[in-house]
Order: structure tokens, then sequence, then C-alpha cells
């Protein structure tokens, strides 16, 4: 069926094709046969030259012939012998006759005795020659040879013909073998070029040439302008397709030089696995990231997260077409994703530098799957305010908190005054003034940055309203030089984290948790460390993978993501992550290391308790 684009009355492409393929085997159809018509004949007049050559020469050289010659009446004995022959060979006359020209043998044999009709001196000279001549049966080739006595003169002469209307016969019959040769190649040409046409003419829809070149410009300029990535695989996992915003939102061209932007000492690109719509958890590459939050674990046991990146060295990551998606060192996850073969909706991948919404749809056709289309979304920003925006979340949550711890203080101070006690009244007031601003005091001397005071404020107050004591180191000093955008990411993500391990752990020991932030060789370290049930050694390598979590299912959407958010973070920063534990089932130890920009290496021991 024509689509509805191509324009009426326009050859489609199929449609020129088959004109064009027709003329062509039509062309060399009609020069092959014309060819072979000459070649038929030149064949047919060099087979009727040789027959009557090679038949004049064996009469002519025959013993009987020459007995017959001596005979008084030669014709008696020569005319069956000549008349067999003649049918024998299939030639058109025999004419043995005296060097006079005297006939001794005829087809006719009315014509015996007559004289021969023809050109002999050649002959008589002692020579064989060939001509065309008309004779008494009409226009012939005839060979005509002399027959030598004993003493080597000229005793007879014997001339062998084939008319011009045997061999114009024989010459048709050839020609109708070679005209039905040649209609059978041509039908079978004809066939091929329909059968080329048809399947060509479903393959581009009937579309005419300069409309699939003018679709192909379009398609191409609608695909590098969007904004969303477009990638195209085969069933194999070869890139079919890939557009400008899927190279600059999976850092090609960053990987085929060798170099993912956004590593830092060790480099890496930081996998995800495949858990639709989750939002915590993913592990770094080729990067000391420590694994996530696990159960149970030795104490100081630093996780290597990666297994490296980058695309094979002499690669052009330009020249993507044909290559295997596996070769482009993409993420192990993102790369089973793409190559599933599967409709994933709306995954979530974390990378070295951004948040990618990926979806995958499978090309099917006939009931076959034919490839994968891939979409990616840039979800790095959304991400980041979506962090911010629990952050404040938290926040406005711990002040409804507080003031509702408020009103029953305030309760209770008017309830110890009407009861006649002001003096209680006041120093009850004045105790709990005095440790809430203790507490703001530290939090915001402390953070540089008024939204990790706000994170840091909001999370002790959460923290306490789930029954977890947040203690908060009193030399920490975060200053202003790292990104706080990446410091409430890493923190905030910790602390929660930290906060349901200690609450999973209450039953042996008081919930707790410590933060605690320092300068020392030229970096700033923070740590969180919780009461919970430790680190479990076989999770370690899984903790930063996106999805990996000890929630279980029925908690909120979203689990997963943090953790591989905290490593995208400390990875953007140049930092690393450790995790460890005190002592093996009595809590976790995490620890950031991120370098400060521009700032001269320079220890400052004495940590906290966070």
């Amino acid at each position: 069926m024509r689509p509805r684009w191509a324009a009426p009355g326009r050859w489609s492409l199929a449609r020129q094709l088959l004109v064009l393929q027709a003329a062509i085997v039509g062309l060399l159809v009609a020069v092959g046969a014309t060819l072979a018509f000459l070649d038929s004949g030149r064949a047919v007049d060099a087979s009727a030259t040789q027959t009557v050559s090679a038949v004049a020469e064996s009469i002519a050289d025959a013993p009987t012939v020459r007995t017959a010659l001596a005979d008084p009446a030669p014709s008696r004995l020569l005319q069956p012998y000549a008349e067999r022959v003649r049918y024998d060979t299939g030639v058109d006359f025999i004419t043995i006759m005296s060097p006079a020209g005297i006939r001794y043998t005829h087809p006719n044999p009315s014509r015996i005795g007559g004289t021969f009709v023809g050109n002999t001196a050649p002959a008589l000279a002692g020579r064989t020659f060939t001509e065309t001549y008309t004779g008494t049966l009409g226009p012939s080739v005839r060979t005509v040879a002399p027959v030598f006595g004993e003493d080597h003169r000229v005793v007879a002469l014997v001339a062998v013909g084939i008319t011009v209307k045997a061999i114009s016969a024989d010459l048709r019959r050839r020609l109708l073998a070679l005209g039905a040769v040649a209609a059978a190649v041509l039908a079978v040409g004809m066939a091929g070029s329909c059968l080329v046409s048809a399947r060509l003419r479903r393959q581009t829809r009937g579309v005419a040439p300069d409309e699939l070149r003018g679709m192909f410009e379009y398609y191409e300029a609608i695909l590098h302008a969007v904004r969303e990535g477009l990638l195209i695989l085969d069933r194999t996992g070869r890139v079919v397709l890939c557009n400008d915003a899927a190279r600059h939102l999976l850092d090609l061209e960053a990987r085929g030089k060798g170099a993912v932007p956004g590593r830092g000492r060790g480099g890496g690109a930081l996998p995800g696995p495949s858990v639709p719509g989750d939002r915590s958890g993913a592990a770094g590459e080729e990067r000391e990231i420590g694994a996530p939050r696990g159960r149970s674990g030795p104490g100081g046991r630093a996780i290597s997260a990666g297994r490296g990146g980058g695309t094979p060295s002499g690669r052009s990551a330009g020249d993507l077409r044909g290559r295997n998606v596996a070769e482009l060192g993409l993420p192990e996850e993102l790369v089973a994703t793409l190559v599933s073969g599967e409709r994933r909706s709306d995954e979530i991948h974390v990378g070295d530098t951004r948040v990618l919404v990926v979806n995958t749809s499978p090309v099917r056709s006939r009931d076959r799957v034919m490839g994968n289309v891939v979409t990616l979304r840039d979800h790095t920003e959304l991400q980041a305010l979506t962090g911010e925006l629990d952050t404040v979340r938290g926040f406005a949550e711990s002040l409804r908190s507080q003031a509702h711890e408020a009103a029953n203080r305030l309760h209770t101070v008017v309830s110890l005054v009407e009861l006649g006690r002001p003096e209680q009244a006041v120093e009850f007031a004045t105790a709990e003034l005095a440790s809430a601003q203790r507490l703001t005091d530290r939090v915001v001397g402390s953070a540089g940055e008024p939204v990790l005071a706000a994170l840091l404020l909001g999370k002790s107050a959460e923290a306490g309203e789930r029954g977890v004591e947040l203690v908060i180191g009193e030399d920490t000093v975060i200053e202003g030089s790292i990104e706080p955008r990446d410091l409430v990411t890493i923190l905030g993500n910790l602390i929660d984290n930290a906060v349901d391990a200690a609450i999973e752990g209450a039953a042996d020991r008081p919930p707790r948790v410590g933060v605690s932030a320092r300068e020392r060789d030229g970096a700033l370290v923070l740590e969180v460390s919780d009461s919970g049930p430790g680190v479990d050694p076989s999770a370690m390598p899984e903790m930063f993978r996106r999805g990996w979590t000890t929630k279980t299912s029925g908690g909120p959407v979203g689990h997963g993501l943090g953790l591989a958010l905290v490593g995208q973070a400390v990875r953007r920063n140049g930092g690393d992550v450790r995790v460890s534990a005190a002592r093996p089932g009595h809590g976790a130890v995490f620890t950031v290391r991120l370098p400060l920009p521009r700032r001269a290496a320079q220890a400052r021991h004495g940590g906290g308790e966070l």
C-alpha cells in the first residue's frame, strides 16, 4: 500500500528499478540473440563446407570408384554407390563425372550422361576447391575433387554439394531453438526483476527516490534536534542510530577518549541495576567507593565497587554505527537494560555525572524482534531538586514537631505558674530553651551554608521524633568550599540510612547516630556512624548500586537510589567512600573523603563524635 506521504503520479523507486531492469534485460537478450544468430549462420555455412569437402575427398580416394571407372559402363557401378553415400552423409547430390564433365551419377537418373554445370578447372589442375554455385538443383555449396589414376593423372572428378535451401532450413531450426532460449532468458529476467521490484516496493512502501531522500533528511534533522537521547539497536546489540543528545547524555565522546567526565581519583563509571522508578543505591566503577549499608561485617573493611569503564582503545566514539553497545564503555547494568529486548519504562540509572531515565521498547516485525528503541532523559537536575525538596520537607516536619513540643512545654509552664510555682516554671522554660539554643548555635556555627544548617537541624529533629539520638561532633566544621547541593546529597542520604539502621538495632542497644566533619590533609572528611546491626560483607560490592536496599518491598517508592546518589556526588568531587564497622554486629561507619579545592594540604586532627 502506498503511504499517505507519497506523491501521486510519481514513479516509486521499485517501479523505476523494474523499468530499468526490464530495459537492461531486454537489451541484453536482443544483443545476445543477434550475436547468436550471426554465429549460427557462420556455423551452418562452416558445417556445410566441412561436410561436402570431407565427402568429396573420401569418394575421390575410394578404390571402389577407381575400379568402377575402369569398367566400360561406369554408371552401372557408380550410381548405386553414390546414392548410398549420399543417403548416409545427408548431402543433396553426389556427381561423379569424366574429366570432360560427362556425368556418371546424379540424384536425378535422367541427367546421367549430361554435362556437369559448374566450374571444374581447379580440379582438373589437381586441386580440390569449394564454391557456391547455381546448378541444376539450384544454388548450392559444392566441393569438386579430382580422382587420380595410377599414373597420377586426373581420370575423373567428384562433385558433392548441399543446396542453400537445405542450409537455410537447418539455420531456421537453430534459430527457433535460439529464440526459445532467448524467450526463456527474457522471461526469467523479467520474473526476477518483478520479484526484486515487489520486495523493494514492500521495503520502501512505494515511495519515490526524492521522497525517500527528503524523508531521510527530515528524520535526521528531527533526531538530532530533539533534546531526548535516542538510541536504536539491532537484535544483536549493535548501534543502528544514535542522535546527538544520546551521545551527550551517555558521555560517549569522553569515553571514546578514555575518560569520563566527573571521575575523581581512580575514575570509573557508576552503574546501577535495573529497578524501575527506584531511588537509592548504585556502585561506582574503578573507584574506592564503599559498599552501601549492609548488616554485618569486619571493621575497617574498604570496598572497591568498580568494574571498569571506558571505550576500547583505537575506536572512535564518533563512529558508532555497527558497534556493539557493550564496546562503548557504558555501565554493565545500563548495557543489560539496552540489550534486554524487553519493554521497560522510566528506569533510573545513575552515571558519573547524571541520573538518566531510560525507556526501552522492542521493535517487532511479523512477530520477530528486529531491535530495540531506547530513549534517554536527563533526570539529574530534577533528582537534585527532589533531594533538596525532601530536605526542606524534613525541615518543615521538624519545625512542626518542635512547634508541637513547644506547645507542650508552654502548657507545662502555664500550669506551673497557675499552681503558684513560678520559679520552677522559669527554670523549666530556660533549661529547654538553652538546650535547643546550644544545638542550634553549634549547628549554625559548624555549617557555613544555611542549607546545611537547616539539613542538620531538620535531621536532628526528625531523628529525635523517631526516637534516635543524633549526635553532632563538637569540632564539626563544614566550610563552603564544597558544593552545598552535593553535601546535602551525601549527608542527607547517609543520615537517613543511619537512622533506619539504628532503629533496626534498637532492640539490642539505644538507637544512636553520630555525625562529624573535619579537615584532614587538605580534604574534608565526613563520618556518619550508627548503632545498627552492622555491615554484611557479602552485600558490600552491591551497596552503591542503584536498586540495592535493606528496606522491604512494601516501603515507599524510591528505595535503592540514595547511596547511588551519594557515590555519584562523591565521585563528582573527586573523593571516595569507605564503609566499615566499629565492631562486628555493632553498627556501621561511613567515611567520605572530599578533596578541598585550592586549599593547601593541612592536617587538622582531633575528631569529634558525630
